[in-house]
């Protein structure tokens, strides 16, 4: 077995010199249990080059959004990512983390945006380079591509990854004696940041960076999506129209289950932050609180289970459906905008507090389908309310609605951007509508029954005729939908609003 080079044996004993590679670490925020830097893209490029002509090893990784949802399943790979120096956030489902949680967003540093910088600087400073992953003949490529681009950067070897393990120890030989300063590793994730965490100790370049599908994308081998579709955060989509049967998975299951994954973070968070207070509030003495953990104990365990079940199933139903929809129906989306935007002034969405389930208050989105001054011309128009009950307000012939409004309420397509509600858990495919605080400070004890379920896009009373169905029958149908529901029971439903949309019985 070859023995590792004297350089190897002091990669991590030579003195730090004074510099950016000394300079303290950025600041780090948590998502899925994984810490990630937040540094900006310049800074990043500093930091990599700076490591790359200095006497000190360092380890760099790049996460995504796919990345966390491995690192959610996979322990390993989750317990890999403290070992790094850096972890960078890659695209543009870090930043819609970000935003959920309520931190800043952090640049999108990537590595296929960070090379050419970062080779540049190499270049410049003579520091050798060794291209490690890919299948065979891309690092080649790749090498020929930043040769041409990058005149002077000294690529010292190169590694396709479809090794075998027995082979292993050859190749840290040859990257070792290359005297190459940085190694690229390509091998996708987790694959490549176990691999690095295993053998830092026995390589010697002082920068060591797990840069996934990067060497396939510099060797031409898969296009790059638009600068103006990665600017818009789209760039997801590119690659899943490159390569569907590869991608489908990860794009089309594995956004809406990051989403998912990181609303329960947001809620966990809020629960926390909330905890002291509801604790004080509710326990006045210690005689209440030994009650109320008693009476937690005293529930039906299988009654528990079998709830939690299908809980499980509706949410994944949810997620899966909601998911494939906003996909397909980008297109779609982007036109009524347009057409929105030309037909009267305004923004193209409109969102309103709603009530939720247990009076939990949200944000819901439609598409505006009404002039802007519409909440203020609202109680001039009272007296012509036409729904039965006076707690809902309907007008057939609403002077408040946009001509491009009446085509898309009378479709209900108006209700589409509510598909971000059910993925980030607000509301589900089908359930009780939900309602304004404003209607719901109206309603008798009976009617707050409707608030004991996930408010939903359709519903009973929306498959049976919506608007025409007089309030207090759109309350007992509610009722009796929080009562019997089930998986299958909302597959129907979803089932049965098709005609229901296709023929607008009920719809203004």
């Amino acid at each position: 077995m070859p023995t590792p080079t004297a350089a190897i044996g002091t990669a991590h004993q030579q003195p730090a010199v004074s510099g950016p590679s000394d300079a303290p670490p950025p600041p780090r925020f948590t998502i899925l249990g994984v810490e990630i830097d937040r540094c900006g893209f310049d800074e990043a490029v500093d930091w990599c080059a700076a490591i790359a002509d200095g006497p000190t090893q360092k380890i760099a990784a790049f996460v995504n959004a796919d990345c966390l949802n491995i690192a959610s399943e996979q322990r390993d790979y989750r317990q890999a990512l403290p070992a790094f120096d850096r972890v960078f956030a890659d695209g543009s489902g870090i930043r819609l983390a970000c935003r959920l949680l309520g931190q800043p967003s952090p640049d999108n540093v990537n590595g296929t945006d960070l090379l050419h910088p970062l080779c540049a600087r190499l270049a410049q400073g003579g520091v050798p380079l060794f291209l490690l992953g890919a299948k065979p003949g891309v690092a080649d490529a790749a090498a020929d591509v930043l040769r041409d681009r990058h005149p002077g950067l000294d690529i010292v070897g190169t590694q396709h990854g479809f090794f075998h393990e027995i082979e292993t120890e050859t190749i840290l030989t040859r990257i070792n004696r290359s005297g190459a300063k940085v190694l690229l590793v390509a091998m996708g994730a987790p694959r490549q940041e176990l691999w690095i965490r295993r053998y830092r100790d026995r390589l010697a370049p002082r920068l060591i960076m797990g840069v996934g599908g990067l060497l396939d994308f510099t060797a031409g081998r898969v296009s790059r999506a638009p600068a103006w579709v990665r600017r818009a955060g789209l760039e997801w989509t590119w690659r899943l129209k490159e390569e569907p049967g590869r991608m489908w998975r990860r794009y089309i299951l594995g956004n809406p289950l990051f989403v998912s994954r990181v609303s329960g973070q947001r809620r966990e968070e809020e629960r926390a932050a909330n905890l002291p207070a509801r604790l004080s509030a509710r326990y006045g003495s210690v005689a209440a609180l030994i009650r109320d953990r008693w009476r937690a104990r005293l529930r039906i365990t299988l009654w528990h289970a079998g709830v939690a079940c299908g809980q499980g199933a509706k949410r994944g139903l949810d997620i899966a459906v909601a998911g494939l929809l906003i996909i397909a129906l980008t297109p779609l989306w982007l036109l009524l905008a347009l057409a929105i935007r030309i037909d009267s002034p305004g923004p193209v969405l409109f969102s309103q507090m709603r009530v939720g389930r247990h009076g939990r208050l949200f944000r819901m989105w439609k598409f505006r389908s009404m002039y802007r001054d519409a909440e203020a011309r609202k109680a001039a128009l009272m007296a012509q309310n036409e729904m039965a009950g006076g707690v809902l307000f309907k007008m057939a012939r609403d002077p408040r609605i946009t001509r491009v409004g009446r085509i898309i309420r009378k479709a209900s397509i108006d209700e589409l951007p509510q598909l971000w509600n059910v993925l980030i858990g607000d509301m589900s495919l089908v359930g009780p509508r939900p309602p304004v605080p404003a209607e719901v400070a109206q309603y008798s004890l009976r009617d707050r029954r409707r608030l004991d379920g996930v408010p939903g896009i359709t519903g009973l009373w929306q498959v049976s005729g919506r608007s025409s169905v007089p309030f207090p029958q759109q309350v007992e149908m509610d009722v009796s939908y929080n009562d019997s529901r089930s998986f299958w029971m909302d597959v129907w439903l979803l089932i049965r609003t098709i005609p229901a949309v296709l023929t607008g019985r009920g719809a203004v």
